[in-house]
């Protein structure tokens, strides 16, 4: 197994509202501006050691811009632009503000990804934004429920598998579980990691013809207690609350989904279990196992799944699925008499 990656650094999203975006990321979720460039608003979490893990950039629509990996030394990312460029993928080297020279490419499915080893990094030492504790970049967040770090992504695509598959090939990723319909065998959803944790990239079946879409991206907090103080402040401060909080089967994450004002869905999550098996064997999960709600006791809305940009295409739905598809998913305890 090769070890190219280390770890999800950061995530440029557009939106065709720069500052109502930028203003709901740092009141209501507690992030912090800490450059802007080009139109472009880079912030942090409280815990991020980087100088950041979100860059909000101007576009016509809410999309997935790029999505950023440091690799685990200089000498990988160098390998991995090799690999990257024997696999067919178009790349090129760019400069990144606050990283420098980095390695951007589009993925066979239209994923834009972003390898670096250089970075900034974080540490406050003003007073009043300091933290007491040695190892924190920077104090703890005043909003309740603020986010410690950046956690993951999930994309779409049009094969659960072989994105997976191409991933895994060529740099590394290691493929954790995967869901399959009950109904038929047909791969809806796939976690793959750089690391220990159950995912830092998941992948989710799109039945559009737009390439490269994004279903969501996620915080961590470090405890479920401060989940549910989100979903309390969010819904106090009229932010609908779109899914949980509950447990996913897959990776065992407490888990809730909100939209911010460009209506991009955002994860904030904690738990789960953590992984150290260098010869792991993926297991298949059904939904009616459980894989989106451990509970098994409720069906996962049908804006889950709803992808960005939004679908075209004459055999797409609204949200990109197929219609016989979705149904699978979204009531698959139907016939235990529980949907």
């Amino acid at each position: 197994m090769i070890t190219l990656l280390s770890h999800l650094s950061y995530v440029a999203i557009t939106t065709p509202d720069v500052e109502a975006s930028v203003d709901f990321y740092v009141n209501r979720v507690g992030l912090t501006v800490v450059d802007r460039i080009d139109g472009a608003v880079y912030l942090r979490c409280w815990g991020d050691y980087y100088a950041y893990s979100v860059v909000v950039v101007p576009g016509d629509e809410p999309a997935l811009d790029t999505m950023a990996w440091r690799t685990s030394s200089a000498e990988a990312l160098e390998g991995a632009a090799k690999r990257i460029e024997a696999a067919g993928a178009a790349g090129e080297w760019v400069e990144v503000p606050h990283i420098g020279r980095a390695y951007r490419f589009t993925g066979p499915w239209g994923h834009s990804m972003t390898l670096h080893w250089d970075v900034t990094r974080h540490h406050d030492s003003a007073n009043d934004v300091a933290s007491i504790y040695p190892d924190r970049p920077s104090r703890r967040s005043p909003i309740a429920g603020a986010p410690r770090q950046l956690d993951h992504v999930t994309v779409a695509t049009s094969d659960v598998d072989a994105f997976a598959a191409w991933y895994n090939d060529v740099l590394g990723f290691r493929i954790m579980a995967r869901t399959v319909l009950d109904e038929a065998p047909i791969s809806v959803f796939s976690v793959l990691t750089t690391n220990e944790k159950s995912h830092d990239l998941g992948v989710v079946l799109d039945g559009s013809s737009r390439a490269g879409r994004i279903n969501h991206y996620a915080f961590w907090v470090d405890t479920r207690e401060e989940v549910l103080i989100a979903a309390d402040v969010l819904m106090e401060n009229g932010v609908p609350i779109e899914y949980g909080p509950s447990i996913h089967g897959i990776g065992e994450q407490v888990f809730l989904y909100y939209r911010e004002p460009s209506s991009l869905r955002i994860e904030l999550n904690t738990g789960g279990y953590r992984n150290y098996v260098p010869d792991w064997t993926p297991n298949t999960w059904k939904p009616s196992l459980g894989s989106n709600n451990f509970y098994r006791n409720g069906a996962m809305p049908m804006s889950m799944t709803e992808s960005f940009p939004a679908a075209d295409g004459p055999s797409a739905t609204e949200e990109g699925v197929p219609e016989e598809i979705r149904a699978a998913l979204l009531n698959p305890y139907a016939e235990q008499g529980r949907g």
